[in-house]
């Protein structure tokens, strides 16, 4: 499509009229006179080819698209506010008369966004005029944290899951060769597959709803053999629910000596819930159980500055499947800032986020993480007479531990924990161990040797430096700043719905964060510009009356 050229001056009359209708102006006014367009053409035209018939300005569909999230318009209403608000068309730089553009238009330039993977696109060039105006700086302070977000499908048990999977492959190879699988079905499919699998549908005797998950694995296997066949269609294997339905089948089911059984626990386990589908309708979102929150969908990780003399500004979005850990995020997080040129120096986090991993890969970015680590949990720690891990003396070059007791250890294990982090397992003499004296203060195990896990120097050195400096005052000093982030998570969740996604995949649901962050740095601009002081964290009225200690 052509790119018609986007009018970079505001048109004399619209200035006029908007001046008269907002003599102290408003914020899209304030925002076009201190910024600019935002957005130009030129930025995306590699997401455009340069023939066809024209195409609306990239440029202003991007700053619409923004505009539209700030007030939570419908694409509909966005187009009409195009069409008819002189705010807008003064932010936009129309004519009064321009009569604007089709709504269907936003959700096209959306789908060019992901299809393309420019998602961050929006964000990206937003922080780049930031930057030059010095409202966003490298090596400042940034913070970050994470938020839920449900994916927009049912909770479905494991035979509803089977059974709309199956049921929604039958549908699309209904609609695509609706001949060929007349062939292939069995009559009863239609009253089985038919209608939704609801729970009220399905028995209620746990062997009946196994009988039946049995029935509908064997009734998928039959399909997928088709559709595999030789004789079928070549194209048939690459419809999306049919790819779908084997891998749920080899999720859900295994086969011995061509007999179908189910996965349980103690044979053939389900896979762990990072690969787990949950829903034919949503391959992509997954199931996760975070202290009391339980969703099926996926989390939105949101960075913000925080220094005291800029507004605080959304620097960075990442969206991940639900069941994606907080701490391998981190050194993601400060990949894609250095790209942008805005790596903090001190970047503020909560437990989630912070491990021994995390702080040293963070130093290769000259980046400090500034919050609590997780604290040693075993019983002897908590006991002030036991002998903890800090008791024992690691000497690194012989691979040797000494305990408190002179003894040394006989084995140094490197290896793997199943999440993938580097531990030592140290081990040591069960005649040492047996005869000694104050054992009671280092295990309670009656017949066996005093073992110890540890990470590697590095890491090790560094989580124990962060569990001392996370007792003292300077600390608790600095980490008061990462409070803040909740507020930003308060504003988008409330203002912009971000809980609660509108689009099916990681790759949409994405996008729809990435302007959410967007819409989110054009309404705090423009509150800095209008010399809004920043939100305090809010106090009730009864808890004001404490006295100052």
């Amino acid at each position: 499509m052509l790119i018609p050229k986007k009018p970079n001056q505001i048109p004399d009359e619209t200035k006029r009229v908007a001046r008269t209708a907002f003599p102290k102006g408003n914020m899209y006014m304030d925002l076009r006179d201190e910024l600019g367009a935002i957005y130009e053409d030129e930025q995306f035209a590699h997401m455009f080819v340069w023939r066809g018939r024209p195409a609306e300005s990239p440029g202003l569909l991007a700053l619409v698209t923004v505009m539209q999230f700030a007030e939570g318009l419908t694409d509909r209403q966005a187009a009409e506010a195009v069409r008819s608000r002189i705010d807008w068309k003064y932010a936009l730089g129309l004519e009064l008369t321009d009569t604007g553009f089709a709504h269907s238009a936003l959700s096209e330039f959306r789908d060019r966004l992901v299809d393309g993977g420019e998602e961050a696109h929006l964000l990206d060039e937003m922080l780049a005029q930031l930057q030059e105006r010095g409202w966003v700086k490298a090596r400042g302070k940034q913070r970050t944290d994470s938020t839920h977000v449900l994916a927009i499908i049912r909770s479905l048990n494991r035979v509803e899951l089977v059974g709309e999977t199956m049921r929604r492959a039958l549908n699309d190879l209904a609609s695509v060769a609706p001949d060929w699988l007349v062939s292939q079905v069995d009559g009863d499919w239609f009253g089985l597959y038919g209608p939704r699998f609801e729970a009220y549908r399905l028995p209620k005797e746990k062997a009946e709803r196994e009988a039946l998950m049995l029935r509908i694995g064997q009734d998928g296997m039959r399909l997928l053999r088709a559709v595999y066949d030789e004789t079928a269609p070549d194209w048939l294997w690459e419809i999306p629910s049919v790819q779908i339905l084997r891998q749920v089948w080899v999720q859900q089911y295994y086969e011995e000596e061509e007999k179908l059984y189910l996965r349980t626990k103690k044979a053939y386990r389900l896979p762990p819930s990072r690969r787990l589908i949950v829903s034919p309708y949503d391959p992509e979102a997954r199931h996760r159980l975070k202290r009391s929150t339980d969703w099926v969908g996926y989390s939105v990780h949101l960075t913000e500055t925080c220094d005291e003399e800029a507004p605080n500004l959304i620097t960075h979005v990442t969206t991940t499947p639900a069941s994606t850990g907080d701490t391998q995020m981190v050194s993601h997080i400060h990949q894609e800032l250095a790209a942008k040129e805005l790596l903090p120096t001190e970047h503020l986090v909560d437990t989630s986020y912070h491990d021994a991993q995390t702080i040293v890969d963070s130093r290769a970015h000259q980046v400090e993480m500034v919050g609590p680590v997780m604290s040693n949990n075993s019983w002897q720690s908590k006991d002030e007479e036991a002998y903890d891990l800090s008791c024992f003396f690691i000497d690194w070059d012989t691979k040797t531990a000494t305990c408190p007791n002179g003894k040394q250890s006989i084995s140094w294990k490197p290896h793997k924990t199943r999440f993938g982090s580097d531990m030592i397992a140290v081990s040591f003499s069960r005649t040492d161990c047996l005869s000694c004296p104050t054992r009671e203060r280092c295990t309670k195990a009656k017949t066996t040797a005093r073992g110890l896990t540890f990470r590697p120097k590095e890491q090790y050195l560094a989580l124990e430096a962060a569990r001392h400096y996370q007792k003292s005052d300077e600390f608790k000093e600095r980490y008061k700043v990462r409070a803040g982030i909740e507020g930003a998570i308060s504003q988008a969740v409330r203002a912009f719905n971000l809980r609660r996604t509108r689009y099916i995949g990681e790759a949409k649901t994405h996008l729809r964060h990435i302007i959410i962050a967007a819409a989110m740095n054009l309404t705090r601009i423009a509150a800095w510009l209008r010399r809004v002081p920043k939100a305090q964290t809010r106090q009730s009225r009864f808890a004001a009356l404490a006295p100052v200690n």
